[in-house]
């Protein structure tokens, strides 16, 4: 779609109302990863889907920031100074991360988890240890080194049942994290209480719930990334109609069931690479078979207005301790160093997302 289509398809979607499009838009197509280099590097990858723009920028949390939970209402509620510094991406222009990775190599994302996420009532949840569904992973993010670390303090907090301002709705979400061990975490809120699952797979999509996905797999035992051999019947010999029917019967349609078996498929039929330059280039060509281009997902036949679109990726080196984006309006990866970033400081720095149009050339060498 050419640069001024997509600014007049943007347009349109912004000038919906947010609850209205979040009541009628479909969201909760986000794909995550892990991928482990051949050296143990870890790499983390995830898809941003959403039925409006979040207007997501890319910003750097420091240390010891000040930080402070929405509480009902909109009233500002618990309150605690982070650990260590958070690179990430917010929405609408929040000082918290929708996903990210902190100073220690720990990483994760927020995902849709609509019809099944059920948070606690804030009513008689510790008002002192209570998170709205968007808080949860910066504190996480902010506070903790490792999986294990996160994982042992979990049962202090709760996640309650708050509407989202920009919203207008309570946003169903559930949680994936990750550290530079390779250990990783699913963290739902089911019934009000917190279900913690470890993932050897590293997948995370969206709803159902995470052990449901896991007994899903068990359709596809059959699927291999090795061709298969000719049939022989009766004599005579039929060979695959050409390369990939291993794969015959891998689910192609966006819903979070088949992206599920798809990207745990993809992570681990893919070469390792030798190290995690390799690997946040095999992230990418991953994420490429997830990306969901605007008009692919309507609400309706004849509703040109409200799409659900990839708005953004990220793969973050944890390492390395590099994180990296790539936006719908602009394909070329951009990164956040931590161990170059200036991480001290009183506030929350933050770039946006500047679409570009730019080709370049191919380059020839000189006679």
């Amino acid at each position: 779609m050419a640069a001024k289509s997509f600014r007049r398809a943007l347009g349109r979607l912004a000038l919906a109302p947010l609850a209205l499009a979040l009541a009628l838009a479909p969201a909760g197509a986000c794909t995550s990863f892990l991928l482990k280099a051949a050296d143990g590097a870890r790499v983390y990858g995830r898809t941003l889907e959403f039925g409006f723009p979040l207007e997501s920028e890319a910003i750097v949390i420091p240390r010891n920031h000040a930080a402070r939970a929405t509480g009902p209402d909109g009233k500002p509620g618990w309150g605690w100074k982070s650990r260590y510094a958070i690179a990430g991406l917010n929405a609408f222009g929040l000082p918290v991360v929708v996903d990210g990775m902190n100073e220690k190599g720990l990483a994760g994302g927020i995902l849709y988890f609509p019809g099944f996420a059920g948070y606690a009532d804030p009513k008689t949840a510790d008002a002192g240890h209570a998170l709205a569904p968007w808080d949860f992973l910066t504190w996480a993010l902010g506070n903790f080194a490792s999986v294990e670390e996160l994982r042992a303090a979990l049962d202090t907090i709760a996640i309650v049942d708050i509407v989202q301002p920009n919203l207008g709705i309570v946003p169903p979400f559930h949680y994936t994290l990750h550290d530079a061990s390779g250990a990783s975490l699913v963290v739902e809120p089911i019934g009000g209480r917190l279900k913690i699952y470890e993932n050897p797979l590293g997948v995370v999509t969206n709803a159902p719930s995470f052990d449901w996905h896991l007994t899903n797999l068990r359709n596809y035992v059959k699927l291999s990334p090795v061709d298969a051999p000719p049939l022989k019947i009766a004599g005579e010999s039929f060979a695959p109609l050409g390369a990939g029917s291993g794969l015959i019967g891998v689910p192609g349609d966006p819903t979070p069931p088949s992206r599920f078996v798809r990207a745990v498929g993809m992570t681990l039929s893919a070469e390792p690479q030798k190290d995690a330059a390799g690997a946040v280039r095999l992230a990418e060509h991953i994420l490429n078979n997830f990306d969901i281009p605007l008009g692919l997902v309507r609400v309706a036949p004849q509703d040109t207005s409200r799409f659900e679109f990839t708005q953004w990726s990220s793969i973050a080196d944890l390492s390395g301790r590099v994180y990296y984006v790539k936006s719908y309006d602009n394909q070329t990866l951009r990164s956040i160093d931590l161990t170059k970033s200036e991480l001290e400081g009183r506030s929350v720095r933050a770039a946006p997302l500047r679409p570009s149009s730019r080709i370049a050339p191919v380059e020839f060498p000189k006679h």
